[in-house]
């Protein structure tokens, strides 16, 4: 149960670091509004491709390792679960952060 609470608490540290990164930079990024729409355009791309090779990695792995352990395929499938969540939380976040860039005036 420890390891859990650390595990949750180390997650809400990291997302609050993130968060306050993101907003200094659509602080920054406020001031370049005829590069903002391209930019932030060419960001949520970027942000989705990348959402997509990692959750593709995670896929082959686990393909891996169930073809390996088959016995296995139950924590394997729930991890492999919880890591593809945590890529896409990752990917959101940029995603967000591009549309507000966009939408943001």
């Amino acid at each position: 149960m420890e390891d859990w609470i650390f595990f949750l608490e180390f997650i809400t540290q990291k997302t609050l670091l993130i968060m306050t990164g993101l907003n200094v930079l659509l602080e920054a990024v406020a001031n370049l509004a005829p590069w903002a729409y391209g930019l932030a355009g060419i960001g949520a791309g970027m942000s989705a491709i990348g959402a997509g090779l990692g959750i593709g990695n995670i896929g082959r792995s686990a393909m891996d390792a169930l073809a390996r352990q088959p016995e296995a395929s139950g924590d394997i499938r729930s991890n492999m679960i919880v890591a593809a969540a945590l890529v896409e939380g990752a990917s959101l976040f940029a995603i967000v952060t591009c549309l507000l860039v966009v939408f943001m005036k």
